[in-house]
């Protein structure tokens, strides 16, 4: 029987050719409370190498999903970040932490170097400027493309996305609205990686 070749598998040949951030990979998965019912399986969906963004917004039972999904990670060899919630991630042996933006003011206290990968996301250049002050080794810019998210801004585009990524003092990475078709136009932009949610979840 043929093997499925599916949508992380898509996303993840056209990342191959990005160079990701340090030791960061080239593709993470953003989960989403509503969105990623079983972080941990949509976490084993996706290729060896990846990455994935735990985002739980206080989601009751977050910390043995968290555990689960660690665990997980450690088992496929892929890259673990909780969002804004560095005890949490201190707690499973996450790899890192993802600041929010609107967390960034906390992640400039916090001892970065507790962790091997601090990631943080962007909406505009002063909160990326804000992310590289804070430390960050790379920023998630937002959203590039349409997306359902009710707190979405308005879309960046992709000339404004290319144009960001060669002014950005630190790595770039695309989220918003990814999927394997419309991220071919990221090619060759200056990207290090993106990143993605409903794609990865449907996968």
């Amino acid at each position: 029987m043929q093997a499925r070749y599916g949508p992380a598998d898509a996303l993840a040949s056209l990342t191959a050719r990005m160079k990701g951030a340090g030791t960061a990979p080239a593709l993470f998965l953003f989960t989403d409370p509503q969105r990623t019912p079983d972080p941990a399986a949509a976490a084993r969906a996706l290729p060896p190498g990846s990455g994935v963004i735990y985002r739980h917004f206080g989601k009751a039972g977050r910390a043995e999903e968290a555990a689960a999904l660690a665990e997980t990670a450690r088992d496929h060899g892929l890259t673990l970040l909780i969002a804004a919630d560095p005890e949490l991630a201190n707690t499973v042996g996450a790899t890192g932490v993802h600041w929010p933006e609107w967390a960034l003011p906390r992640a400039r206290r916090v001892v970065t170097n507790r962790f091997a990968v601090n990631s943080a996301a962007a909406h505009t250049p002063l909160a990326l400027r804000r992310a590289a002050a804070a430390g960050m080794d790379f920023a998630f810019i937002s959203p590039v493309f349409e997306t359902r998210s009710a707190s979405a801004r308005r879309s960046l585009g992709v000339f404004r996305v290319r144009a960001l990524a060669r002014e950005s003092s630190i790595p770039l990475y695309a989220l918003g609205g990814l999927n394997p078709h419309n991220a071919k136009r990221l090619e060759n932009s200056g990207l290090s990686g993106i990143g993605a949610m409903d794609a990865l979840n449907e996968a």
